[in-house]
């Protein structure tokens, strides 16, 4: 079982209203509902507010984030993005029915609520400002208390701003392209960790910070994606690289425009070019793989063709 939670915030009571929260908040529901195959992924629960009407309190966050973290699900995953308030004393997502920021929902009771969950991942996601206080004691302390299986990803440091770029969060833009799969790996799989990385990469040392805390033992597939090579494919690569360190000999009969080719040499370099298409593979002395192979040069596994062919013969993957 893979619940999230997802709330979006532009209605605000007494204090400013934003205008991209519930744009996001939907966004990362239709992003997390299904893999991009069309299969089930999480069962969501979304709470936007856009009008009196429709206004989150901070009772009812709390009730929600309580039924969330309560059962033993696989994953649970929070995601907010609305206003947040920090202060010495902890920090806070304001919700609608605020007058002051320190009357939201603490931080402090999210992070107990994720603590004492029997759900084996909990995964907090925070677009809002001063997001990176989560986690923390205290302001006067620089120290994070987290128990075994959550992952806290938020879109800012605590002393930072969280902005918005034509109608929605810049954090929630980068995390929604990741969830679709520029985060992804070569067998498809997206997590926590490579959602950090594609943000991370994506903002400047001048920009907004996002900042990640965890503790666990091994990330989880938060959502799958068409990978760019067949696993069966890749699975190849132990046979055509018996051992790693050892370059593929190739020569003009591998080339399947060249009148000396041969059927199943040309097989092989088919698939040694899908190879360096995705940077396992690169050929030697020469700029191509065409060219390697009409020049009689060879090809070798890159860094990350070698953790590749590591992960394959291990049965890791």
């Amino acid at each position: 079982m893979r619940k999230a939670l997802i709330i979006g915030l532009d209605y605000y009571k007494n204090i400013s209203p934003l205008t991209g929260c519930v744009n996001d908040a939907y966004s990362v529901k239709s992003v997390l509902e299904r893999n991009s195959n069309g299969t089930i992924n999480f069962s969501t629960k979304i709470r936007v507010a856009t009008n009196n009407s429709n206004a989150l309190t901070r009772r009812q966050l709390k009730d929600l984030t309580t039924e969330l973290f309560k059962d033993d699900s696989e994953v649970a995953l929070f995601y907010f993005s609305g206003h947040g308030y920090v202060e010495k004393s902890g920090g806070f997502l304001i919700t609608s029915d605020c007058n002051e920021g320190d009357d939201g929902f603490p931080l402090s009771e999210l992070l107990l609520l994720a603590n004492d969950s029997p759900s084996r991942n909990k995964i907090i996601i925070l677009d809002c400002c001063h997001a990176g206080f989560v986690g923390k004691i205290s302001g006067f302390e620089d120290k994070s208390i987290l128990s075994e299986g959550i992952t806290i990803l938020t879109a800012s440091s605590e002393t930072q701003y969280a902005h918005e770029e034509n109608g929605s969060g810049v954090f929630t833009t980068l995390l929604v392209d990741a969830l679709n799969g520029s985060a992804s790996n070569l067998v498809g799989d997206i997590t926590p960790g490579s959602l950090y990385a594609h943000i991370d990469q994506s903002l400047g040392p001048w920009e907004q910070r996002p900042i990640f805390k965890t503790n666990v033992k091994s990330f989880i597939s938060l959502r799958t994606v068409q990978p760019p090579i067949s696993l069966s494919e890749l699975k190849e690569i132990v046979t055509l690289f018996p051992s790693k360190s050892e370059p593929f000999q190739l020569n003009p009969t591998f080339e399947p425009t060249e009148k000396t080719c041969i059927p199943e040499n040309a097989e092989k370099f088919a698939l040694l070019q899908k190879l360096n298409r995705v940077n396992l593979v690169v050929p030697v002395d020469e700029e191509h793989m065409y060219f390697a192979a009409i020049n009689s040069k060879s090809c070798q596994l890159t860094i990350l063709g070698e953790h590749y062919w590591n992960l394959v013969k291990k049965d890791r993957i």
